[in-house]
């Protein structure tokens, strides 16, 4: 192509200096919400004494309400919405704008929350691998009318360089297991308080049950496409969410506000607290 458009960035290689905006990328954080992630760059500037945390970052992709934005330093800090389909549009589009800045040995993490199974509420789960509905490490898409089956594993060694960060940091219970990726949140995940429901407590508890035993420990929609799209191009990659409850005592969230908040902070935290540490190896 003549010009590569990234239209749900509104970025295009005909009207931006890739390699000049972005060249310099080692670190991209993606999450769901748009103001998380602005957070989680304002957290960063601190963090790698870039400047005060507290000032405004501007959004680079301004002109679009699709995703959010927010570079500081290395770090490329990107909201991808909520599920699947989402965020596997967003990673088309930054694996291309990695490619188009030139830019080499990236690491990216997916922060974000989660529903824990059989762990505390504020535990921080690091993916060892993305499983479905049916706990098969596989991220199955229909492509060309053709099911395709991809891979979910996650990097092992970078699982273990964040589960040591969260040891030195000794501020919150942090553990490595499979990370089930529904297509829902409500029946997928198997909760009683959605609008439908074509099942029973103790049928959903077996479920739940049964996912604890295959080595799920939380809950969430997004890290299938991430883990598979990762593989395929390469990316070292890791999933770093926080349970806000614990699956097996209920459905619905019921800490206060203040709890969740520092919960949303911890894998920010745990993540800066590793970024910080890289590049301080540099």
């Amino acid at each position: 192509m003549e010009e590569d458009i990234l239209y749900h960035f509104d970025l295009g290689t005909v009207t931006h200096d890739f390699p000049a905006m972005f060249g310099d990328v080692k670190f991209v954080c993606v999450g769901g919400s748009p103001s998380r992630m602005k957070s989680f760059a304002q957290y960063i500037t601190g963090e790698l004494a870039l400047g005060d945390s507290k000032t405004d970052i501007p959004n680079i992709c301004a002109g679009t309400d699709r995703y959010a934005m927010y570079k500081v330093g290395p770090v490329l800090s990107i909201s991808h919405g909520m599920g699947i389909p989402s965020i596997s549009i967003m990673l088309h589009e930054l694996i291309k704008l990695l490619y188009h800045s030139k830019c080499s040995d990236v690491t990216i993490i997916r922060i974000g929350t989660s529903g824990g199974i059989g762990i505390n509420p504020g535990s921080v789960v690091i993916t060892s691998q993305s499983v479905d509905a049916s706990f098969r490490p596989q991220f199955e898409q229909i492509v060309l009318g053709k099911t395709v089956i991809r891979n979910t594993d996650l990097d092992s060694n970078l699982a273990l360089e964040l589960l040591k960060c969260s040891t030195e940091i000794n501020e919150f219970n942090t553990v490595i297991g499979n990370t089930m990726c529904t297509l829902d949140f409500y029946e997928g995940q198997a909760r009683l308080d959605g609008a439908l429901c074509s099942y029973t407590e103790d049928e959903k508890m077996q479920y739940l049950k049964a996912a604890y035993d295959a080595g799920v420990r939380n809950i969430e929609m997004e890290s299938s496409v991430f883990a598979a799209m990762c593989n395929i191009t390469g990316l070292r990659a890791a999933v770093v969410c926080v349970a806000l409850l614990n699956r097996l005592e209920g459905d619905q969230i019921s800490s206060s506000h203040e709890v969740l908040t520092e919960y949303q902070q911890r894998p920010q935290k745990l993540v800066g607290f590793f970024i910080k540490n890289q590049l301080t190896k540099k």
